[in-house]
């Protein structure tokens, strides 16, 4: 598996989501499968199979956190520059076609999140910008063609 940098933030919020579904969740499939369980013949409940479907899948998920987070390098933020793009640089770019700028902030998959603004450097965006430094115009292809990006701003 592939080593997942994230910063000290993300890595809490991963370790606060296994705690919650091991704490919370877990016991209250547990109580609703005794229940089902309690009402009769297995061959025919409809909700033991349905309990039984939501354990598998809170466990798959569990063990899927676990594994990201021991595959997790945390990003010692001191030592991010702003020279050129990297994880965790707030990135203003301007679409050279319509002149629009967007701020981006580089992160994690795992911390990926559209709505704050924050794209993973695995994206084509995200790739596109690493490395490139303010002045910088970078064509980058996107599902729907090519778009060309000039960045303007590297900020933290």
């Amino acid at each position: 598996m592939a080593v997942h940098y994230m910063t000290k933030e993300g890595y809490n919020k991963l370790l606060e989501e296994v705690n919650y579904l091991e704490s919370e969740r877990r016991p209250a499939i547990s109580r609703q499968i005794a229940e089902a369980r309690d009402k009769g013949d297995l061959s025919e409940n409809a909700e033991y199979d349905a309990a039984k479907e939501a354990q598998g899948m809170l466990e798959a998920k569990i063990s899927q956190l676990k594994t990201l987070i021991s595959n997790s390098r945390l990003i010692d933020e001191s030592q991010i520059s702003t020279e050129s793009v990297q994880i965790l640089n707030k990135v203003t770019i301007r679409n050279t076609k319509n002149n629009q700028k967007m701020v981006y902030t580089l992160v994690s998959e795992s911390e990926a999140d559209l709505k704050q603004g924050k794209i993973a450097i695995s994206t084509p965006i995200g790739k596109g910008l690493m490395g490139k430094k303010v002045g910088d115009v970078v064509d980058i292809k996107v599902p729907n063609g090519i778009m060309n990006f000039e960045v303007v701003d590297i900020a933290l």
